[in-house]
């Protein structure tokens, strides 16, 4: 492998990407529109350091994503009127520039992975989001799968990637790109029982990848506390028994408690916990990319989020967990570590 990871301890600076090209994939009035990026983006302090978006290939697609798949996207976008929104499905959507900013928005994953490998925390703040895309379908708002794209490529230079999934969704997408690897360690905590109906704790891998797949679906209502102790009992051990050469972040927002797609409760200062145990249980870089997020208060979650990668740590707010989220830690607890050896 050509690329070590940083090994320095020592506070890291953080770097943005984001640009305005991503309004070329716009249907105004659906949730996930520009104007959800554009008030994320208010979020973004205004020292912090930004950097435009390179274009992925789709060449870099490929190595997730089938050729049938990628060629009836960009068909797909060639044929749909110019100023129009074409669906795929009732809930995904595509306009004349989507496959061309599709490549932007895997690009900037993949800029924002090798920053973090670099020594740099990076925040990709981009669109469509990509976790729900598996590698012949799109779905749930998603074209193609950022996070996959952007680790497979990382995966030619370091030879292990953990990734975090917080999204409001199970990242069925993700999980199908690396259910059968052994050198991506997959964790995601989700609404259980909401699309797209995956993500059940028995879902741990198959093959090599046994056990490299770890689930943590909660009850509507969850809150801060809940996540954090799922963090702290299940993810975080995990990932310090796996030993990944960088960890990326699928950050999707809609578990805020005014999402008007979820049923979560956490709030902004929620992620700036969950953000500050990431950065802490590692000393490398963390790399971010935006997934799901359309509640009134995402924007103070991004500035809270920045926040933890620049030093900040946050004191989580009084409560307990469910009992429901506790009976699932235990249960992990009783398997012994998530992550084979």
């Amino acid at each position: 492998m050509s690329r070590a990871a940083n090994p320095s301890s020592i506070a890291m600076s953080y770097s943005v990407v984001t640009g305005d090209l991503f309004a070329g994939h716009d249907a105004p009035g659906h949730p996930e529109s520009q104007a959800r990026l554009d008030a994320a983006l208010a979020g973004v302090p205004t020292e912090a350091r930004r950097i435009a978006p390179a274009k992925a290939t789709v060449k870099d697609l490929a190595r997730v994503h089938t050729n049938r798949h990628i060629e009836a996207v960009r068909s797909f976008c060639r044929e749909c009127p110019p100023g129009r929104a074409c669906y795929l499905d009732p809930d995904t959507y595509v306009t004349r520039q989507s496959f061309d900013t599709a490549l932007y928005a895997a690009g900037a994953a993949w800029q924002a992975v090798e920053r973090a490998l670099d020594g740099e925390h990076c925040f990709a703040l981009v669109r469509p989001p990509g976790h729900h895309a598996t590698p012949d379908r799109a779905m749930g708002f998603c074209l193609f799968n950022n996070v996959a794209v952007a680790t497979v490529r990382a995966l030619n230079e370091i030879s292990r990637v953990a990734i975090v999934d917080w999204d409001l969704h199970h990242g069925n997408g993700t999980q199908a790109a690396f259910y059968t690897s052994d050198r991506v360690l997959y964790c995601s905590v989700h609404q259980a029982g909401i699309f797209p109906g995956t993500g059940w704790p028995e879902e741990q891998g198959a093959g090599p990848g046994a056990g490299y797949t770890v689930n943590a679906p909660l009850a509507a209502g969850s809150a801060g506390a809940d996540y954090a102790l799922v963090f702290r009992e299940v993810f975080i051990p995990a990932i310090q028994q796996f030993r990944p050469d960088v960890m990326v972040v699928s950050a999707g927002q809609d578990t805020l408690f005014d999402d008007p797609l979820g049923s979560m409760l956490l709030r902004p200062g929620d992620f700036g916990v969950l953000t500050g145990m990431l950065v802490d249980a590692s000393s490398q870089a963390l790399a971010l990319v935006l997934e799901g997020g359309y509640g009134r208060s995402h924007a103070e979650v991004v500035r809270t989020i920045c926040a933890a990668l620049d030093g900040a740590r946050f004191v989580p707010e009084a409560g307990r967990p469910k009992e429901s989220t506790r009976l699932l830690v235990e249960a992990y607890a009783g398997e012994g570590q998530p992550v084979p050896l």
